[in-house]
């Protein structure tokens, strides 16, 4: 099960009732965070959730509203006593960043390990989770994100018996480790069967409607995608500053066929996303308002 969390669904400012951006997901004990607005921890603190179990960070870009709330949250981790190593990543450049931010939190208790993405895509194997991340297209170098679950075949014990197998290997070759004893090497495809289908959650935010989106967001569980705007009179305003409508969101989302969609990012003018909402359901039928606090559980197929 993959839990998904939108930590702050706003754009630019802060609100009253609305923080900076950052989405949370949990997996088995491990959790992840894209990007740290303002007003992360805050929202983390409601759920009762905490600081310690993050072990990954992703940030998109490095506008403020996108990154502004990371010292604090760092600090908030070493008050929880982490002590393990927290992996950072982001654009090229993300080092040097967030070692200008840490000025205030010059002291941690944990190692921080950074990988700066390059190119069009770069793919990473994370704490389980397989990251994909796209290069969008923003008035700054900007990344999306989609995270995958994989899911190995179901185990078949009866063909490990009619291979003679020795049970003390089969668990190591249901996760996936080969084993060699005694000269005879045993392979997890020996024992698994086809793969079933695993999670997909695509984040992406800050950037112009391009196509590639909606190819990296394809059947996705769920997609989770910037709507700047919901006025039409201001598509002039988002193409100038490379952002999206509600409705260029919907458009990709109607490519990418994703099982549940949300709209998160929305401008400080726009002070109720629900009012767009049904035109909006006309290009996407499933597409939801985000909020902060909007909670998922993901669960595999056969769950």
């Amino acid at each position: 099960m993959l839990d998904v969390c939108l930590l702050g669904t706003g754009g630019m400012m802060p609100l009253p009732e609305r923080w900076l951006t950052a989405l949370l997901t949990r997996y088995n004990g491990s959790s992840l965070l894209i990007d740290c607005g303002e007003g992360t921890q805050i929202t983390m603190k409601k759920h009762g959730w905490t600081f310690k179990s993050v072990d990954t960070v992703c940030f998109t870009h490095f506008h403020a509203d996108h990154i502004s709330g990371f010292p604090g949250f760092l600090l908030a981790m070493a008050n929880a006593e982490r002590k393990e190593p927290l992996t950072v990543i982001g654009p090229k450049g993300v080092e040097r960043v967030v070692s200008g931010l840490r000025v205030i939190a010059p002291e941690l208790p944990f190692e921080l390990k950074f990988i700066e993405l390059s190119g069009p895509e770069q793919k990473l194997s994370v704490n389980g989770y397989q990251i994909t991340a796209f290069r969008l297209q923003h008035s700054m170098t900007c990344y999306g994100y989609t995270l995958e679950i994989p899911r190995a075949g179901r185990f078949d014990a009866a063909r490990a018996k009619a291979q003679h197998i020795p049970i003390r290997f089969w668990n190591p070759l249901q996760k996936g480790q080969t084993i060699t004893d005694n000269g005879v090497t045993y392979t997890p495809d020996m024992v698994l069967g086809e793969k079933r289908r695993g999670l997909k959650v695509t984040y992406c935010t800050d950037t112009r409607p391009v196509a590639r989106i909606a190819d990296y967001a394809k059947h996705a569980d769920l997609f989770v995608c910037e709507g700047m705007y919901g006025d039409p009179e201001k598509l002039e305003k988002a193409k100038e500053h490379r952002h999206m409508t509600m409705y260029d969101a919907a458009r990709l989302a109607a490519a990418a066929e994703p099982q549940r969609f949300w709209l998160t990012h929305f401008s400080p003018s726009m002070m109720h996303p629900e009012w767009y909402m049904r035109d909006v359901k006309k290009i996407f039928p499933a597409a939801e308002a985000g909020e902060d606090g909007k909670y998922l559980d993901l669960c595999f197929d056969d769950e």
